[in-house]
């Protein structure tokens, strides 16, 4: 059936005349180049509860991926000027299309969570590296304090994680050097989460996501941070 649908739509497209228009949704095909978050189903329903929450105004805001949102931060840290924002197989990329949504609740600090899932896609350490300093350069440009927080490394238990934690490693001092030439606050999660070279096993419930441990781990450092810049 597959091999006689792309014949077919072969034969198609050399019938058609060179004047006609032609793009991929008139077939509801998708082209490779369509971005990771547009093809996230969860990354849709996230967006269309930003739109109906009633909160208006945050004093901080966790910005990641399944990681962070996989905590309740507003009871993990006891207050309620925090909200997550957080989207299951996000990317920089995805973060990026939604920063409005960020800037819609007027933070004065933005806590940064990601890099793993474009690690896990295929982009180099360079893409990575260049969205996460636009994204930085745009929470800047509109007064928000960015966080950057380590990429976390990975475990075994998880599927073709092999050289991962090389490439999260380049990424990370990039991402450090790059706190330091903004005097950003970096926190180094790994420094407490690893045991050298992966993921600890307590820390871990597959191998990527996090077990309470971990999370707990996490406030302990959020906490100092927030003591440091008085918020």
């Amino acid at each position: 059936m597959i091999k006689n649908y792309r014949l077919n739509l072969i034969i198609l497209l050399l019938l058609l005349p060179v004047s006609t228009s032609f793009s991929f949704s008139y077939f509801n095909i998708a082209p490779n180049d369509t971005p990771l978050y547009k093809k996230n189903k969860i990354y849709e329903q996230q967006i269309g509860f930003y739109n109906i929450y009633k909160t208006k105004h945050a004093k901080i805001v966790m910005l990641g991926n399944s990681i962070t949102f996989g905590c309740n931060w507003s009871e993990l840290l006891g207050r309620n000027d925090i909200v997550g924002r957080g989207i299951t197989s996000d990317n920089i990329e995805g973060y990026l299309a939604r920063i409005n949504y960020i800037f819609k609740l007027k933070p004065e600090v933005c806590f940064i969570m990601g890099g793993v899932n474009d690690i896990f896609a295929g982009f180099t350490v360079e893409q990575i590296f260049n969205n996460y300093k636009k994204l930085v350069d745009t929470l800047i440009s509109r007064e928000i304090k960015p966080v950057i927080q380590s990429t976390l490394f990975v475990n075994p238990k998880w599927k073709n994680t092999e050289g991962k934690n090389l490439l999260i490693t380049k990424l990370n001092d990039k991402l450090k050097n790059l706190a330091e030439s903004k005097k950003l606050v970096f926190i180094d999660l790994n420094s407490r989460l690893i045991d050298g070279k992966n993921l600890k096993d307590e820390f871990t419930t597959d191998g990527v996501h996090l077990t309470w441990k971990a999370y707990r781990i996490w406030g302990e450092e959020l906490e100092k941070i927030l003591f440091k810049l008085k918020i």
